[in-house]
């Protein structure tokens, strides 16, 4: 990793002998086929003790997997975001449980789905408004097109009038007032559903700032904390380290599902997504959770002060997800977890049937990638791979048991 320097792993008390399971587990993935390759990093007390990378970054021209190899992080993008969003909360422009129709008009007087038959879609209106605490905590009420679970996302995903931050091609403003047309899946606050809801803290740094978001976000928070493989897309002169993206097919044989040498994300767009947007590698991605454990400053630079950060990394929600409407998600339960602004956040390990710590805070993208922080161990855990849906193999949840199992201190 070109961030820091390896050190001994028993110096910031792990085991190297108990890590090299970890990589044990990297080469067992990846020799069974079911994973083209991966790249995990692990952090303790500032130091990095363990990086490694396993398999091929591109099958098809046997590329391999190297520690600068540029990853698709999708849902990862949203912590960045949601720093972004604070940084302006810091400024005083907004308070968390401000209207976000102060901002954006068209999302006054919403109304929420309450049934239906025929192709109707019945609502009602909301007992309150959309505020910035509900979309950094997904409390909104909003959903997302590939949850195919009511006729509210089919809305999102229609043809001609449907919501799209991935491969939207006129304007974030465009996407985010034809979405607030849509009725909501749940009163706002009521219930936890993951949703395009970071996607619009993204206009909404736009429409704050007076910048473009992502001109902002590369500007304010990306530069600034020294992460420079990090953007919405992947520049000529870096197109030889952008991965492959697969899924399993028949009997898990990958198959690719984005070229990289044919990607979107080849060339800037217009439409620039907070959600899921941001391509990125290990060291970059451990530099912002690095930031994140100094309490919002790295090397000198601070973006976010102490308090904000303690703020956006406590629980918000009443209880746990489960609690909220969702008891499992992607691949693992949600009992025990919560969330915070822009993070989930662990409150009971026993209840969320995992080894882990109450406090630590993290997320994941689609396409299999995972990070957390842990601030009572002062560690951070950072594993990139490219497999979709994140749901197909339990491989987050066993990274997590396999890097807190090499603790010995």
């Amino acid at each position: 990793m070109d961030t820091l320097p390896l050190v001994a792993p028993e110096q910031v008390g792990l085991s190297a002998q108990r890590l090299d399971r970890v990589r044990k587990w990297m080469s067992g993935w990846v020799d069974s086929g079911r994973l083209a390759g991966m790249v995990t990093v692990v952090m303790r007390r500032g130091e990095l003790a363990f990086a490694e990378t396993a398999g091929k970054a591109d099958v098809e021209r046997n590329k391999a997997m190297r520690p600068d190899t540029i990853f698709r992080i999708y849902s990862m993008t949203k912590p960045l975001t949601s720093t972004a969003i604070m940084m302006l909360y810091e400024e005083g422009r907004f308070q968390l449980d401000d209207p976000i129709s102060k901002f954006i008009p068209r999302f006054a007087n919403p109304r929420v789905y309450a049934g239906g038959s025929r192709g109707k879609i019945d609502s009602v209106p909301a007992e309150r408004e959309i505020t910035f605490r509900d979309l950094l905590t997904h409390t909104s009420g909003l959903t997302y097109g590939f949850m195919e679970s009511n006729p509210v996302d089919a809305l999102y995903r229609s043809k001609t009038g449907g919501v799209d931050f991935q491969t939207g091609d006129t304007s974030l403003k465009d996407i985010v007032e034809r979405l607030a047309t849509f009725p909501l899946i749940a009163q706002p606050g009521k219930a936890w559903n993951y949703s395009v809801s970071t996607d619009v803290l993204g206009y909404l740094v736009e429409v704050i700032s007076g910048q473009p978001f992502e001109k902002y976000l590369v500007e304010k928070v990306i530069k600034p904390l020294g992460m420079v493989d990090t953007d919405f897309f992947v520049p000529d002169s870096k197109h030889d380290r952008f991965s492959a993206n697969y899924q399993a097919g028949a009997g898990g044989k990958l198959e690719v599902i984005d070229d990289p040498t044919k990607s979107r994300y080849l060339k800037p767009r217009t439409v620039n997504s907070g959600g899921g947007g941001l391509v990125s590698t290990a060291s970059d991605y451990l530099r912002f959770c690095k930031f994140m454990l100094n309490k919002g400053q790295l090397d000198g630079v601070r973006l976010l002060g102490r308090k904000t950060v303690e703020l956006m990394t406590m629980n918000h929600l009443k209880g746990d997800m489960a609690d909220m409407g969702t008891p499992r998600w992607s691949e693992s339960t949600a009992e025990g977890i919560g969330f915070g602004l822009g993070f989930s956040v662990t409150l009971d390990p026993a209840k969320a049937h995992i080894v882990g710590t109450r406090g630590e805070y993290s997320w994941g993208g689609a396409a299999s990638t995972t990070f957390w922080c842990d601030p009572v161990e002062d560690m951070a855990v950072v594993m990139l791979t490219q497999l979709m849906p994140s749901s197909t193999y339990p491989i987050r949840r066993e990274l997590r048991v396999l890097a807190y199992q090499a603790i010995v201190d």
